[in-house]
């Protein structure tokens, strides 16, 4: 028969293996346009890397037209559930996902079809505060307001910081996109504090979700005896 602390020691070793592929399969289950959660440095990725982003349009925004040479089209307009506007002569076009410029653009192109060079102001009206979402093994897990120019960690000091079962170096960063999903970076927190060097924490952008996984030993530490967890930390085995 083996000895206790030797079947405990094979326990140990596999579940990182186990718990692993366990996360790999829920992070890929819930990205939705991307196909892996890549570990790349901080920094990388052209979709990490804007700063000051505009606001993008979002279902149930308003936001009034102004037409300088034609009062008579002057209109607010809501952005439907379905990401559509209606406008005066024109119909429905999509906007969902624009910023203002892109917005603008497309308006003055649908409207050039019946005015001449027209010359359209765009005013937001009513649209949604930005905010980011902290889930997973932090204090005070929640959605929480996007004010200023905010980093991860930053963010994650916000939600109350790390709590006890959580996994420093795998924490994911969920993106929206313009083309619907999310992009995902898995982010090594746990090496930028260590380091003291912050120039690659990433900045957040309005609907950005911080997700914080567990570590391996707080999942098996219910199933172990309190002596046994002692002396295989003491040992430098997990």
């Amino acid at each position: 028969m083996k000895k206790p602390s030797t079947l405990l020691a094979c326990i140990v070793l596999a579940f990182p293996m186990t718990a692993l592929a366990q996360m790999s399969a829920a992070g890929s289950a819930g990205v939705a346009g991307s196909a892996s959660i890549s570990p790349t440095p901080a920094g990388a990725g052209s979709g990490f890397q804007e700063r000051n982003p505009r606001y993008r349009l979002r279902k149930g925004d308003t936001f009034d037209l102004d037409f300088s040479l034609s009062p008579e089209f002057n209109q607010t307009v809501a952005v439907q559930p379905d990401g559509y506007v209606t406008l005066k002569a024109i119909g429905s076009i999509f906007v969902e996902g624009q910023n203002i410029p892109e917005l603008t653009a497309t308006l003055k192109t649908s409207y050039a079809k019946i005015l001449n060079d027209p010359v359209i102001a765009v005013s937001l009206k009513d649209f949604e505060k930005p905010y980011f979402i902290a889930s997973g093994e932090v204090a005070k897990p929640g959605k929480y307001d996007l004010r200023g120019d905010l980093t991860v960690t930053e963010a994650v000091a916000i939600a109350g910081g790390f709590d006890d079962k959580s996994k420093h170096s795998q924490v994911v960063l969920f993106r929206p996109v313009a083309s619907g999903g999310f992009e995902a970076k898995l982010i090594n927190v746990k090496k930028l504090l260590a380091s003291r060097d912050l120039s690659e924490d990433i900045r957040l952008q309005p609907g950005d979700m911080l997700y914080v996984p567990q570590n391996s030993l707080s999942k098996i530490r219910p199933y172990l005896p309190t002596s046994s967890v002692s002396a295989f930390l003491g040992q430098g085995v997990l």
